[in-house]
């Protein structure tokens, strides 16, 4: 399936307004139950870019790409379920991934990114990409971009205001509240007593250590503010 748009424009009208953008959202897999299982639903970090593509794209003019929902992620293996790709096959895979797109036209790809673990592979699969082009002396006919879904400045401000203090870096109110939006019968889960209610934090090393460093799997943050509410305005 190359995308999920679902409106009333005719195949051709799609190949001409959406064939140079593409708009992938990668996953760093928190499948782990205990990583989320208190106040969040598992998939949490596929299921905020992908919410946030598809509402983009409703007036945008692109494709959305199914959702690259295996990362980077063995940080994160102490906790039961949890699936991991190493960098160098994340950093593989993605080279699949551009080099399928670009053979069919595609010339601009933008990764909504949902895992900050993510990040140096996906700059690394780039840099994989162009370098080929780069050692023949040719210009690449396509560009990558990469953005978090959390950086741009509107979103950012926005969660600083809605969450003054407990934001943190990982299971973050701000995250919890765009799965709200899309999935309000979670939101009993913010009634949960967190102990503590704001989580520790510290260095990402392996998985022994982060289990250790941040038992729950927050780091930095109290998710218990986050509502519904908030998400949409996020999403917005």
């Amino acid at each position: 399936m190359l995308a999920f748009i679902n409106d009333t424009r005719t195949f051709a009208a799609e190949q001409s307004r959406s064939r140079r953008a593409f708009l992938l959202s990668l996953h760093g897999n928190k499948w782990g139950r205990r990583c989320y299982y208190r106040w969040q639903r598992v998939g949490t970090d596929a299921l905020c870019p992908e919410i946030i593509a598809h509402a983009a794209a409703e007036t945008g003019g692109f494709l959305v790409a199914p959702t690259f929902n295996i990362g980077q992620a063995q940080h994160h293996l102490a906790f039961p379920g949890t699936i991991s790709l190493r960098p160098s096959t994340m950093i593989a895979a993605l080279q699949d991934w551009i080099a399928s797109l670009t053979r069919h036209g595609f010339e601009r790809l933008y990764f909504l990114n949902g895992h900050g673990g993510n990040v140096p592979s996906i700059q690394a699969a780039f840099s994989e990409a162009y370098a080929g082009y780069s050692l023949r002396g040719q210009a690449a006919p396509f560009a990558c971009m990469l953005r978090n879904w959390w950086e741009p400045p509107g979103v950012h401000a926005l969660s600083q205001r809605l969450y003054p203090r407990g934001l943190g870096s990982h299971a973050t109110p701000s995250e919890v509240a765009v799965t709200y939006a899309r999935y309000p019968e979670l939101e009993a889960l913010r009634h949960r007593t967190l102990d503590p209610p704001y989580a520790p934090e510290g260095p990402i090393r392996d998985a022994a250590d982060y289990r250790a460093r941040f038992p729950d799997g927050r780091i930095g943050s109290d998710p218990t503010p986050a509502t519904a509410a908030h998400g949409h305005e996020i999403i917005a």
